[in-house]
């Protein structure tokens, strides 16, 4: 069957791709999604001084609002509608994955199949609501004391910039499932992707005039067009990267035929925790300086701790890199549980050669998984702490590198293979059809 299948994907062509209508709507819808997604980022919230709004940014753009300008596609510059973007669902989707392993009944839920995880879900969407609030309200309450960035500052321009980032970030959510139902699927992460990919065309214009007007050499363009290319096939290459445990299922005896035990793999991905470990230890990285950015002529300590966790200080780097290994160990055990999966294969009568079903099997599979993870983890740090290298010591201005890399990455691996595996469905209805049209054939 599986060879089958390796050869039916082989086959898959541009005529294939053009007889999926299925494919072509949903592939459509995705795109006009993304569209009124990115008109969403230009429609600035009421009583903002756009002027004002500018000059703040620029004073806090290598703070967190930088970072969340880049997933937020230009929004937060702009303080739109969609300013929060979908950060508030992954926050609260993150953080309902850690209550999974301190409240029972959410780990019932858990277990409980389809059912079970609407009703987590739904936990999400209200804890969307609720952080989106708070972080909404903050955003008002900053703005009024930033300046005259704010043209009327009360209690009506808190209330209605609440209402509107958050309902807007609800937008995004909904919009997100939409294309996860009607498109082409990971409707969340193909909203993060667009905010991020929009950003690169005036960034790489940008380096290109920098390279003209001399600033850049030549020879360090081409160097930094080559390494891009490398870290993307590096990032390729080990975000596909497996530890396969070798599974076995014992002989079974129907009726007087004995059939030999059948064998599979247990995956385990060397980086199991995603891009969640950068994610976190940026925004707790940057956190001190967007404070101190905002509160001028704060006390002593919090300046001093800026200037040590400034970009490309020792402190900063090291904090960074120690941050995403602890991360990623942390995110990777709350993910992946051993002992929950061992007991699976104690279940269905499965077990790894060698290893006695049970406890010792989880022991085995934690053992492993631990040591996949120290890989993963450097690979992470590695990928992360290139681009501060680069901005700190060889004075590159652009850089696509890090959590954004990763992310662009990653979901242009998960829609190629949404879109095999339709073209792959596509194909298989063609053939049972075409089966039945020839046994409807031959009976006549």
């Amino acid at each position: 069957m599986s060879s089958a299948a390796e050869q039916l994907a082989s086959n898959i062509n541009l005529s294939a791709f053009s007889k999926a209508t299925e494919l072509k709507k949903r592939i459509w819808f995705t795109l006009g999604a993304l569209l009124v997604y990115r008109l969403g980022t230009y429609i600035p919230l009421p009583g903002i001084n756009l002027s004002a709004l500018e000059q703040l940014f620029k004073q806090n753009e290598s703070g967190i609002l930088g970072m969340f300008n880049m997933f937020a596609g230009g929004a937060v510059e702009r303080m739109a509608i969609f300013a929060l973007n979908i950060m508030p669902y992954i926050s609260a989707s993150i953080i309902i994955q850690l209550m999974t392993t301190v409240s029972p009944h959410l780990e019932q839920l858990k277990k409980e199949g389809e059912q079970g995880r609407q009703q987590i879900n739904q936990y999400t969407r209200y804890g969307t609501v609720i952080l989106a609030a708070l972080q909404a309200y903050g955003i008002a309450v900053g703005l009024e004391g930033a300046g005259n960035v704010v043209t009327d500052p009360g209690w009506f321009f808190r209330i209605t910039a609440v209402i509107t980032l958050v309902g807007g970030t609800v937008f995004l959510m909904w919009l997100g499932e939409q294309i996860t139902a009607r498109g082409i699927g990971n409707g969340i992460s193909l909203i993060i992707f667009a905010g991020i990919v929009a950003g690169v065309p005036s960034a790489l214009v940008g380096t290109l005039e920098l390279s003209r007007r001399g600033t850049l050499s030549a020879g360090l363009l081409i160097g930094l067009i080559v390494m891009v290319f490398l870290v993307i096939a590096f990032i390729v290459f080990m975000e596909r990267a497996q530890r396969r445990l070798l599974i076995q299922y014992p002989k079974r005896q129907v009726g007087k035929k004995m059939f030999q035990g059948d064998s599979s793999h247990l995956p385990l991905k060397l980086n199991t925790a995603g891009v969640i470990p950068p994610i976190f230890a940026s925004s707790l990285l940057l956190l001190p300086i967007t404070v101190a950015n905002f509160s001028a002529g704060g006390p002593d300590w919090l300046t001093n701790i800026t200037a040590l966790l400034g970009r490309g200080q020792p402190l900063y780097l090291l904090s960074y890199v120690l941050m995403i290994l602890f991360f990623a160990f942390f995110y990777t055990a709350i993910v992946f549980n051993p002992d929950e999966t061992a007991d699976n294969l104690k279940k269905y009568g499965g077990f790894i050669p060698g290893i006695r079903p049970g406890k010792r099997t989880a022991e085995y599979i934690d053992y492993v998984l631990t040591r996949v993870t120290v890989a993963g983890a450097a690979y992470l740090a590695l990928v992360c702490i290139l681009p501060e290298f680069l901005i700190s010591y060889a004075a590159v201005p652009f850089y696509f590198g890090g959590t954004s890399l990763l992310i662009v990455v990653s979901v242009t691996m998960d829609t190629v293979a949404q879109v095999q595996s339709h073209l792959l469905a596509h194909q298989y209805e063609g053939l049972i059809k075409k089966a039945k049209l020839r046994k409807g054939a031959r009976r006549r």
